[in-house]
């Protein structure tokens, strides 16, 4: 039978992924809210989702549904509401007894964690987010070959990530530390999670400078030394920016050999939910160490010296 889901923030950037996998899987939406009404996407999908702008409606609705039938019940929700409302959505969840696919980060603090492991524990309900890059099969591959690497042996990586944004981003709650983490992690999550997926833990992180717009740094992983850069500014990308159409640049280079994984980099959600629905899926222990890390960075100090330790961008 398909399960039912509802979502929050459908009017959001990521929510058509979480859309399109929600029907791929075989699945029904059946609730959605979002402050914004401009979601007539929805009827690309459905014409019998209910709808609502403010979160006491919508919780009082999925509330009527867990008293009712069961056929009737949200078995997940999917959370694509800014950063900051993350875990107080994944508390919603597991209050209604439904489990949650929540966008990354799951939090912006790590301190979060703990109370919704707890959480998870009363309630026997999930809480899973989104690591799509995981389960991307050219970077499967890539950890499956760095595996086989001599034991002690330490890559040399360069991390390059920039997605132009204009002045909205700024104005948005993106653009509010608070509400989004910052650089790091509003753009940098995923990332700095594949790192510590394919090089180890964390050993040491110095962050070389840091502004609304652009942020870099060195990573010494068990495995590997990273050297960083993430920005948000159009004026950084190697090439000239066009609206709508060449915006982002990525590289990963190891040992001077490019990784390349643009194919099928947004097309991941589908997996993911199908990962969940089987039974697997990331959760609250998988996310920790990047969360953990995006929050040393957003609050470490500059380190001034160390020229040849930096990124190309910022030297």
């Amino acid at each position: 039978m398909p399960k039912n889901f509802a979502m929050t923030g459908v009017a959001g950037y990521i929510a058509p992924r979480h859309l399109k996998a929600i029907k791929e899987t075989g699945n029904r939406l059946v609730a959605a809210i979002d402050p914004n009404d401009a979601v007539g996407i929805l009827d690309q999908y459905a014409f019998d989702v209910r709808f609502f702008t403010e979160f006491e409606r919508f919780d009082r609705h999925l509330e009527k549904l867990r008293r009712g039938p069961a056929e009737q019940r949200v078995h997940y929700l999917s959370i694509c509401a800014p950063n900051y409302l993350h875990d107080a959505h994944c508390r919603a969840a597991l209050r209604i007894g439904a489990d949650a696919i929540c966008e990354k980060p799951l939090v912006i603090n790590p301190w979060n964690l703990d109370p919704l492991q707890e959480l998870e524990q009363e309630s026997g309900k999930r809480i899973y987010t989104i690591l799509q890059l995981r389960l991307h099969p050219r970077l499967i591959a890539l950890r499956e070959q760095l595996q086989q690497a001599p034991r002690g042996h330490r890559h040399e990586v360069v991390l390059t990530y920039i997605t132009a944004r204009g002045f909205w981003y700024h104005i948005s709650w993106k653009g509010i530390s608070e509400k989004s983490g910052g650089i790091a992690t509003n753009i940098g999550i995923h990332f700095f999670d594949l790192l510590i997926w394919l090089f180890g833990d964390v050993l040491e992180q110095r962050v070389h400078h840091s502004d609304p717009q652009r942020m870099g740094g060195i990573l010494e992983l068990e495995r590997a030394r990273v050297r960083w850069f993430l920005s948000v500014d159009h004026h950084d990308l190697p090439f000239a920016a066009q609206a709508g159409t060449k915006t982002t640049y990525r590289s990963i280079t190891i040992d001077e050999q490019e990784v390349e994984f643009t194919a099928g980099f947004t097309d991941l959600h589908t997996r993911v939910y199908e990962d969940i629905l089987a039974g697997g899926g990331f959760g609250i222990d998988e996310v920790r160490p990047s969360i953990e890390l995006v929050h040393q960075l957003r609050n470490a100090p500059i380190v001034a010296d160390e020229p040849l330790m930096r990124h190309p961008s910022l030297c």
